[in-house]
């Protein structure tokens, strides 16, 4: 079992062997690393999942205004604007990741899945496609576990920080752990899934990590949202049966390959991207300064 999650192909040639689902042989393979219980491994989903529509509501309702300055309530600004570019259910889903990120950026609680500068991706979509499509919190969760077994891939085939493969390895994995979340939900075949899995990595490579000041705010927050639409896209492709033509193993694989290539300062390190332009340079130095508490020197006289 240690080994199932080392590639794609081994995953969907263990559930067909064995004939169980994807989210069951995540279950499986969860019990036999952890020694734990199925009842609680579903019972603590339900209760992360529960957090993620909390983040989403909280950052709708509440105010959400960082100690930077750059996060303004725009999660709310999105969901109550009287135009809706597209349809309602893409402006919800659009305010929803922006919304539950915002909550990470304003320091509330999130689950980080896969990482806190993703956190509003899976809420976003979830959220969204279970209201949708009427789908019990049950069926969500084995999306999630889904999702879980999609990580642990990219985990070992590329990365999934940002620090270390780039943005594409934060918000391109958090999407595609949605995307396949979404297909599956939707009873697409396990072909269907990594075929989505596949489309999103396709559409991310290459995204760097440059967040203006160090912060996970810009341009963090409006990429959940971004991404949240990609792997709807992204879904919608794939479970329709077309092909992403390079197979899911091999994307991932790409994806580990450019983050290596990748130069530092376009990985966390906020000194490339955006976060090297003028503007990102002075918010830096005003932002920094405010968070700067000058303490007494100890050795000055009285």
């Amino acid at each position: 079992m240690r080994f199932l999650f080392d590639s794609f192909v081994g995953w969907k040639s263990h559930c067909e062997k064995n004939q169980i689902s994807l989210h069951q042989a995540v279950i499986d393979f969860e019990i036999s690393q952890k020694n734990g219980v199925e009842e609680e491994i579903l019972a603590g989903l339900q209760r992360a999942y529960n957090v993620m529509k909390e983040a989403v509501d909280t950052g709708l309702v509440t105010d959400m205004t960082s100690r930077s300055g750059m996060i303004n309530n725009g999660a709310k600004k999105v969901f109550n604007f009287p135009l809706a570019v597209l349809s309602t259910d893409f402006q919800k889903l659009i305010s929803r990741a922006l919304a539950a990120k915002e909550v990470n950026s304003c320091m509330g609680r999130v689950v980080a899945a896969p990482t806190a500068g993703a956190s509003g991706i899976l809420p976003g979509t979830l959220y969204t496609l279970q209201e949708i499509h009427g789908l019990s919190d049950s069926k969500i969760i084995e999306g999630l576990l889904v999702g879980a077994g999609i990580a642990l891939i990219i985990e070992q085939k590329a990365s999934l920080a940002g620090a270390v493969g780039g943005c594409q390895a934060e918000t391109g994995s958090a999407a595609a752990m949605a995307s396949g979340a979404i297909v599956y939900c939707l009873g697409g075949t396990i072909d269907q899934v990594f075929n989505a899995v596949a489309i999103t990595i396709q559409c991310m490579l290459g995204l760097v990590c440059d967040p203006v000041a160090g912060l996970v705010e810009v341009p963090c927050v409006v990429r959940n949202a971004s991404a949240a639409a990609i792997a709807f896209s992204s879904a919608q492709i794939a479970i329709a049966a077309v092909s992403s033509v390079i197979p899911v193993d091999e994307c991932i694989e790409a994806m580990g390959e450019i983050g290596s290539s990748m130069e530092s300062r376009y990985k966390e390190t906020a000194m490339g991207g955006l976060a090297a332009t003028l503007t990102g340079q002075e918010i830096s130095k005003r932002v920094l300064i405010q968070d700067i508490e000058v303490l007494p020197d100890e050795h000055s006289a009285e």
